[in-house]
């Protein structure tokens, strides 16, 4: 790791929890947090053991004390606070959906460029060592030529119409909250796709409970992609070429093992490395790496990838009727 930057959380949601606990047991520096009262940025601090603690997110981003900031809270609210914090000169890690749309995100990547900080989304599977070993193997071409690339992102959540999955004040359904990882790991192995199809279900509320996704490319190379909010699935992923195949085992956007196949179905490699913690961490020092060469944009995951991804978001929202009132 480089030399740490000292982090500031900007929320203090389950997500929140999730990742300082990642960062601090891999040495990470937390110097601050900050919420919307503060009560909630006292408790989460002391729990923590952060030293310091604001009540409102303006205070955070101004605190001289923060070099970057993660944006933890839910996806409508996300080009808002990314925005206060690189206008307060902070660079900015950003939990997926980096934004609500495309439109969004594409600002936010201007602002970024703009004020030569970099702005990175928290898609922390890209970083995985699982992902990192996948992208080797299909680079050295032991499967041949990818033809599929098959994942499914399905769970089994609250369905009370307050809990913001079904919220579509804060941009509820299946699509953006867990859909985004399929999407994101098929973009992640054949890159921007040529034609995108969608077939969605809505929730009472009027989100999507389930959504499936082809997307076709002009190689002829396909993705089939599903997600869903109220059925747990077997949440795999498959990348199928021409000379054999990667079938990873659950949860795919987890730290998790895989096996890969030749094309007669012999087991050629099977992954299995265990990872500390989460393994949010990787998605840190990803950040921590750009900052510290001055780079704007790295290979895995440049902010103008992350906009392409949300286009496609777009466009499946587009096909299946899902709009929210904040846009």
């Amino acid at each position: 790791m480089t030399e740490s930057l000292r982090w500031g959380i900007l929320g203090t949601g389950w997500i929140a929890e999730l990742f300082v606990s990642d960062i601090l047991a891999s040495g990470f520096t937390v110097a601050a947090v900050g919420s919307r009262t503060q009560e909630s940025a006292d408790e989460f601090a002391s729990r923590f053991g952060i030293a310091a603690a604001h009540g409102s997110y303006d205070d955070l981003v101004a605190d001289p004390g923060v070099d970057i900031v993660y944006v933890a809270t839910p996806h409508p609210m996300h080009a808002e606070n990314t925005t206060l914090a690189l206008q307060a000169g902070k660079h900015v890690l950003v939990e997926k959906p980096f934004t609500l749309n495309a439109a969004e995100a594409q600002r936010v990547v201007d602002l970024a460029a703009e004020k030569e900080l970099v702005v990175l989304e928290a898609m922390w599977t890209r970083w995985l060592p699982h992902m990192v070993r996948l992208r080797e193997i299909i680079a050295a071409g032991t499967i041949g030529d990818v033809r599929t690339v098959i994942a499914d992102h399905n769970q089994k959540l609250p369905s009370d119409p307050k809990h913001r999955i079904n919220n579509p004040e804060l941009g509820g359904g299946a699509l953006l909250d867990l859909g985004i990882y399929p999407v994101s790991f098929a973009w992640g192995v054949l890159g921007e796709p040529d034609v995108v199809q969608a077939i969605s279900s809505p929730t009472a509320t009027g989100v999507d409970r389930q959504t499936a996704i082809l997307l076709g490319y002009a190689g002829g190379q396909q993705a089939v992609l599903h997600t869903a909010l109220d059925t747990l699935g077997p949440n795999t992923a498959s990348v199928i070429g021409t000379a054999g195949w990667i079938a990873i085992k659950d949860t795919f956007y987890a730290p998790t093992s895989f096996t890969v196949f030749d094309s007669e179905g012999t087991v050629v490699e099977q992954y299995d490395t265990p990872v500390a913690e989460r393994g949010m961490q990787f998605q840190a020092w990803e950040a921590e790496r750009l900052v510290a060469a001055g780079h704007a944009a790295g290979d895995i995951l440049p902010p103008g990838e992350t906009v392409a991804i949300m286009r496609t978001l777009d466009e499946v929202r587009r096909q299946i009727g899902l709009s929210y009132p904040t846009e």
